[in-house]
């Protein structure tokens, strides 16, 4: 049912394997028009690279979440978007009241606080960059959401959405949440095998 009721308020999910901390081995973003998230982890002095290609006037949104959990109630790392050439720069500081504002996402079932948004139109052609860094000396995790267009297909309600809802459990260590996913899943697998079981054998004991 969540994975049913709940596509419109989900981005699509990228998956990654955290090694984008140079700007040589940024994360690629297919398409900074679809709304794509990001879940990420930032430890103290690094930087986390991400990169699109864009159009002179391509309208671009990004954003920045924290899941709400117990130490980043302060948690504010920076974001840069910036071109190859680096001939456009804008730095985007959070600098609204902690913890901030709260709003709640149906699909993960999770609390975030927000930090900063952003939605301006890009100057050139070319490769661009989005840099999220820590400038307090904190570590922590956020959410990167990059583009407006939600797109999901037939397929991704049964491949997309079901892993995406469970790398959020993840992501903000609810494992309760994903123990009892992976045992109404076993419970799925393993009943009707029970139930033929149990019927072959009556049959058995029958004839």
């Amino acid at each position: 049912m969540i994975f049913c009721l709940s596509p419109a308020y989900a981005h699509k999910l990228i998956s990654h394997d955290g090694s984008h901390i140079e700007k040589e081995l940024a994360l690629e973003i297919p398409d900074h028009k679809i709304s794509w998230a990001i879940y990420d982890n930032l430890g103290v002095n690094e930087a986390k690279y991400y990169t699109f290609e864009a159009k002179k006037g391509d309208s671009f949104y990004a954003s920045i979440v924290v899941p709400k959990i117990i130490g980043l109630e302060e948690y504010s790392p920076t974001m840069i978007v910036t071109n190859e050439k680096m001939t456009f720069t804008e730095k985007i500081l959070y600098e609204g009241n902690f913890p901030s504002k709260e709003f709640y996402e149906p699909f993960g079932q999770v609390t975030y606080w927000e930090r900063q948004e952003v939605n301006f139109e890009l100057p050139n052609d070319g490769k661009y960059f989005i840099i999220v860094i820590d400038e307090k000396n904190q570590n922590g995790k956020y959410s990167l959401a990059v583009g407006t267009i939600e797109d999901f297909s037939a397929l991704d309600f049964v491949t997309v959405l079901p892993t995406a809802w469970l790398q959020t459990k993840l992501f903000v260590n609810d494992f309760n949440a994903v123990i009892i996913f992976f045992s109404v899943c076993s419970s799925i697998i393993l009943i009707p095998i029970i139930i033929y079981k149990i019927k072959k054998q009556k049959l058995v004991q029958t004839n």
